[in-house]
């Protein structure tokens, strides 16, 4: 596990990490920086539909009644069809994460009609959302890194509605080498896997646009108190990975203390015995049988 001494030391490199809070919202957050964000979501809905402005909207929802909580979004905007795009990055597997995307959306639709007793056809705008999740679902192909959802007819799959879509991204299943990139989408994801880690913009990211991208994410450019924040941001980060590193590292060991313990308990596995069936080493199974003997 990290220390505390470890953490306070989190690598900051030439450009900030676009999957902390600080840096997306510094990159695709603001006005000034608007064509950023419509030139990424013109490349994942690749010309399924074309963005030509966005107004950025409040971050905050009230959801559709007085009693809902209030739910937070990364980003959300509004295209010039009237549309809603919410972009939100996930950096950890949670609870529910797809309910969540499907009452965001929810809020949004039931947030279009009159108040009041104002005629209306129930016409709807379009409604997306989109997950940049830092994490991979368990039962998701290896390498498999896209889904894209509407809602079809079952039995032949055709789209039944096409006004509210759902764009879910498990960034470490992308894993192409730079030599392997070819599209725009691949170029936007390899730059939200490998910013944080680059030192000089690689040949396969020279379009003007991706050189603005850099321009703005040089963090010697950060202003002071732009910097104390950034630096926080990948603090948490990196705390919270080693929060769930540890975790899974206990809980790994905890799988294999119970399958020594029945070895020895249930079979009578010598020490080395159960060392070579539970590929552990020959002090961990000296432990796991001193504390069956305190238990007895």
């Amino acid at each position: 596990m990290a220390t505390m001494k470890t953490l306070s030391m989190a690598p900051i490199g030439r450009y900030i990490d676009p999957l902390t809070d600080f840096g997306f919202k510094k990159l695709f957050g603001s006005e000034p920086h608007k064509d950023l964000l419509i030139a990424f979501l013109n490349a994942l809905f690749k010309g399924r539909k074309q963005i030509c402005d966005l107004v950025y909207t409040p971050q905050e929802n009230n959801g559709p009644a007085k009693h809902y909580r209030k739910t937070i979004f990364d980003l959300t905007c509004t295209g010039t069809n009237r549309e809603t795009f919410i972009i939100e990055v996930q950096r950890a597997n949670q609870k529910f994460f797809t309910d969540r995307a499907i009452f965001y959306t929810a809020s949004r639709i039931h947030g279009q009609g009159p108040r009041g007793n104002k005629h209306w056809d129930f016409e709807l705008k379009e409604v997306y959302f989109v997950g940049l999740m830092d994490f991979t679902v368990h039962n998701t192909p290896p390498g498999k890194y896209l889904h894209r959802i509407h809602l079809t007819e079952e039995e032949t799959g055709e789209v039944f509605y096409n006004k509210l879509g759902f764009i879910f991204l498990e960034l470490p299943n992308f894993n192409l080498e730079e030599k392997d990139v070819k599209t725009d989408l691949e170029r936007w994801l390899y730059v939200l896997r490998n910013m944080a880690k680059l030192d000089k913009i690689p040949v396969i990211l020279q379009k003007k646009i991706f050189q603005k991208l850099f321009k703005i994410a040089e963090v010697a450019n950060l202003k002071a108190e732009e910097y104390m924040l950034y630096q926080k941001d990948v603090l948490n980060k990196w705390t919270e990975y080693s929060v769930l590193k540890t975790a899974e590292e206990n809980g790994i060991a905890e799988g294999k203390a119970a399958v020594v313990a029945n070895l020895i308990d249930k079979f009578g596995f010598t020490d080395t015995q159960a060392m070579h069936a539970a590929d552990v080493s020959l002090d961990f199974v000296k432990k796991v049988r001193a504390s069956l003997k305190k238990k007895k």
